[in-house]
């Protein structure tokens, strides 16, 4: 009497690596100075120095992580509309 063939295990699933919390600010250029946080009940993300103070907060979605609440873009946005108005 033979043994019955036993099925292979599937392979074990890859684990994505967790995306940065933290990142360097725009503003004052510290290293890893600020943080981000999602408050997934109200849908709001919010990024903050804890060096300079800055802070930054925008709505997100379900589908957002941490390094979706950049405030590059908008940083960006505010510098060329006070670049705008300086000229008198």
């Amino acid at each position: 009497m033979g043994k019955r063939k036993s099925s292979a295990k599937p392979p074990p699933k890859k684990r994505m690596d967790k995306l940065d919390t933290v990142f360097s600010c725009p503003f004052c250029s510290h290293g890893t100075s600020v943080e981000c946080r999602i408050d997934m009940k109200n849908l709001i993300g919010e990024a903050s120095c804890r060096i300079c103070q800055e802070s930054f907060s925008t709505t997100i979605t379900a589908l957002s992580e941490p390094i979706d609440v950049e405030w590059i873009d908008e940083c960006e946005r505010v510098n060329n509309h006070e670049d705008d108005g300086d000229g008198a």
